[in-house]
């Protein structure tokens, strides 16, 4: 009796424990894949921070970030069904082995930046995060000593479909949020943010500084950010953190939406930390008239995850953003952007975006674990049908 109870309180822990890894690697893979950039921007903040040679071209730290992101939302998701159990558990806890003594000497060293475990979604102090890693390691290891307990919710045999599926959906969704703009945005600028309203909140209410970094600054007026913000109606930034960096792909439609705002008197303002030679460049290469501002490079990742991307403001309200490859055409040129589509705030609720992600990824893979779970049924009832054959 003692026995078959200490059995059952093995198989509850390995299996409470081995919930919480899935679950963790999962949304940490989640989070990641829906903004690589991000995680771009921070593997380039940890070769700065470690005195290593600048990661170049920067195909090279964005292809790591995605990397990293497949690779956590993989071990997550196996963990989580079952699939190769003892390798699985295995690759977590090497991953664990490598960032917790990484978070231990960013928390010892009391470093001015997070690891990013969880993107923009939730941050975490260093000391937070090594704890959390402390936690997921001692988790890891109690899964894979008792890997065998495991449950499994697909059979060996198909497990390599969702495997494969999960890789698949996983890159999809990357590529999709590198070439657009992030599904969900979990960051201080995202639409509908009052930018005036939200820095004066913040200089009244300094606990959490999220947009200190920002400023516009004019080459000819010194600080302009409030007095350009604070403009009524609406107003155009075109947002470029590195100049010589940027993708001149889609110029013809900025030089369009910067014709139509000198039309229709919308300001239009381009804002880089490039130097002046980066910007004479740009207009040499690009035709570009519109007037130039400087400011942090970090805070324009921040603003919009695209280089060049482009930012729509009403009364200091974000109302819409586009990436360099999804630049709007005008459609009717002499209507105000009162009278049209474009003038409208975006659309672009997290409700929605998690419905999407459920529904291209929970919906197909419920139907083949169902599947799975009838063709299993149905063996182990042909199996019983023939004992019970073979004993009468």
């Amino acid at each position: 009796m003692k026995q078959s109870r200490s059995r059952k309180l093995r198989w509850l822990g390995a299996n409470l424990c081995r919930l919480v890894l899935a679950l963790t690697f999962v949304f940490s893979g989640v989070v990641k894949l829906i903004d690589p950039r991000g995680t771009q921007y921070k593997i380039e903040d940890y070769a700065v921070a470690f005195g290593l040679p600048a990661l170049t071209p920067h195909l090279i730290p964005l292809a790591m970030a995605v990397a990293l992101a497949m690779l956590e939302f993989y071990i997550g998701f196996n963990i989580f069904f079952g699939i190769r159990r003892r390798t699985t558990t295995r690759l977590a806890i090497a991953m664990l082995v490598v960032m917790t003594p990484l978070t231990l000497y960013l928390a010892v060293t009391n470093a001015h930046m997070d690891c990013g475990c969880f993107g923009d979604a939730v941050l975490l102090s260093n000391w937070q995060t090594f704890a959390k890693n402390l936690v997921l390691l001692g988790a890891a290891v109690v899964a894979m000593l008792n890997y065998r307990r495991l449950t499994r919710f697909i059979s060996e045999r198909n497990q390599w479909v969702l495997s494969l599926y999960a890789l698949v959906f996983a890159l999809a969704l990357a590529l999709y949020n590198i070439r657009y703009l992030p599904v969900m945005d979990f960051r201080p600028y995202r639409v509908g943010t009052d930018l005036p309203k939200a820095m004066m909140d913040e200089w009244e209410h300094p606990e959490q500084m999220r947009y200190a970094d920002f400023a516009i600054v004019s080459p000819e007026e010194g600080d302009i950010t409030m007095e350009w913000l604070g403009q009524p109606g609406y107003k155009f930034l075109l947002i470029s953190p590195h100049l010589d960096a940027a993708d001149d792909g889609s110029i013809e439609e900025i030089n369009a939406i910067y014709d139509y705002c000198q039309h229709h008197g919308y300001p239009f303002l381009a804002l880089t930390s490039g130097n002046e030679e980066a910007i004479d460049r740009w207009r040499d290469l690009t035709g570009a008239e519109y007037q130039f501002a400087q400011a942090d490079g970090i805070a324009l990742k921040t603003v919009v995850r695209s280089n060049p991307g482009l930012v729509m403001l009403h009364d200091g309200v974000v109302f819409q953003k586009w990436s360099v490859n999804d630049i709007p055409h005008i459609e009717s040129p002499s209507l105000p952007l009162e009278e049209t589509q474009l003038g409208q705030m975006q659309q672009s609720s997290r409700a929605k975006a998690v419905y999407r992600l459920l529904l291209w990824f929970v919906v197909p893979m419920l139907v083949w674990t169902t599947i799975d779970r009838i063709w299993v049924g149905e063996k182990l009832y042909r199996r019983h049908k023939i004992h019970k054959t073979i004993q009468h």
